[in-house]
């Protein structure tokens, strides 16, 4: 999942968003937890899912105790699950901005 064409999508929204009116500014969205502070969290949280699978399947292959071949599985199915999730929702984001974009005025 690229984080920079969402970005970029983002960047469109605000740049669009004058002459739609008054907008909240990025800073205040996620002050007040807006839907951008709540997709950066998102996105935060899969990939911290991702880097804590990958440091779990390399502490398994170098043989350090404590880590368990099923945990790591899981690890890495619940960073896979959290990744399909995201990329799903940025599809429907970018879709839900394009038929907005093509709407007639």
């Amino acid at each position: 999942m690229s984080i920079s064409s969402i970005e970029s999508v983002l960047q469109q929204m605000r740049a669009l968003a004058p002459s739609m009116g008054s907008a909240p500014t990025a800073g205040s969205e996620v002050a007040a937890g807006g839907f951008a502070g709540e997709l950066k969290k998102s996105l935060d949280r899969i990939s911290d899912a991702q880097q804590n699978a990958s440091s779990q399947a390399e502490a398994f292959e170098l043989g350090k105790p404590g880590v368990a071949l099923n945990d790591v599985m899981v690890d890495m199915a619940k960073a896979g699950i959290g990744f399909q999730t995201g990329l799903q929702v940025r599809n429907k984001v970018v879709a839900a901005y394009q038929e907005i974009m093509n709407m007639q005025a």
